[in-house]
């Protein structure tokens, strides 16, 4: 059985639009990649339900984790989530996931982040751009840019803003039309089917399938 572990609510950030950050303390702090995720274990119903949320902070500080989360009409989780105060107290498993960068891409590398999908790809940035010798694009789809002076001021990173709706159509024009370079590493995150369809059309266009590399909600 995984082990449980206990972090308390430091603060919470509005970010608009049903989307907000939690600051999480972890006593004695937690060791994790780039890119993974906690299963929050929620009390709600007399269950407990669990959760998974990416972790949008470093590495380099352990003790302390931001969660990025939307609240979903109905939803369970992000609706109990959304209800606590600093102070609760939020038990935990983890870090868990696969969907990791530890070190810069050995080739140009694109991050596809769709809505809140940026939360795990800030802190794979954040390690990217510490040693890049290959360009790093940012295709950030979105209609409200969570990060982005941040992101922007990132050096060596190529920040575009797109709408939601045009993500797939700006990787067909940019990355599988505009030349036949297949080089490149991807890593795709965000919610529903386009993230699968995102992936299958950068395979399908002759990228290998280890150069895609992407977690869906």
């Amino acid at each position: 059985m995984a082990e449980e572990r206990a972090a308390v609510l430091e603060a919470v950030r509005d970010h608009g639009g049903e989307t907000r950050s939690l600051f999480l303390r972890v006593p004695g702090g937690i060791a994790f990649r780039p890119g993974q995720f906690i299963s929050c274990l929620l009390p709600i119903g007399g269950e407990r339900l669990i959760r998974p949320y990416s972790i949008a902070s470093s590495p380099e500080d352990g003790e302390h984790l931001e969660l990025l989360i939307d609240r979903v009409p109905g939803g369970p989780g992000s609706n109990h989530l959304f209800d606590l105060s600093p102070g609760a107290r939020l038990d935990f498993t983890g870090p868990w996931g696969t969907f990791l960068l530890d070190r810069a891409p050995e080739a140009e590398a694109v991050f596809v982040a769709l809505g809140t999908g940026i939360a795990p790809i800030r802190p794979m940035l954040r390690r990217a751009v510490a040693g890049a010798t290959h360009p790093l694009t940012l295709l950030y789809a979105t209609a409200r840019p969570i990060y982005h002076d941040e992101l922007a001021a990132l050096p060596g990173l190529t920040l575009d803003v797109i709408a939601p709706a045009a993500a797939e159509d700006e990787m067909r024009r940019r990355w599988l039309e505009r030349d036949a370079v297949r080089s490149r590493h991807f890593f795709v995150c965000g919610v529903g089917e386009i993230v699968p369809r995102l992936r299958d059309l950068l395979r399908g266009g002759g990228y290998v399938r280890r150069a895609v590399q992407y977690e869906r909600w």
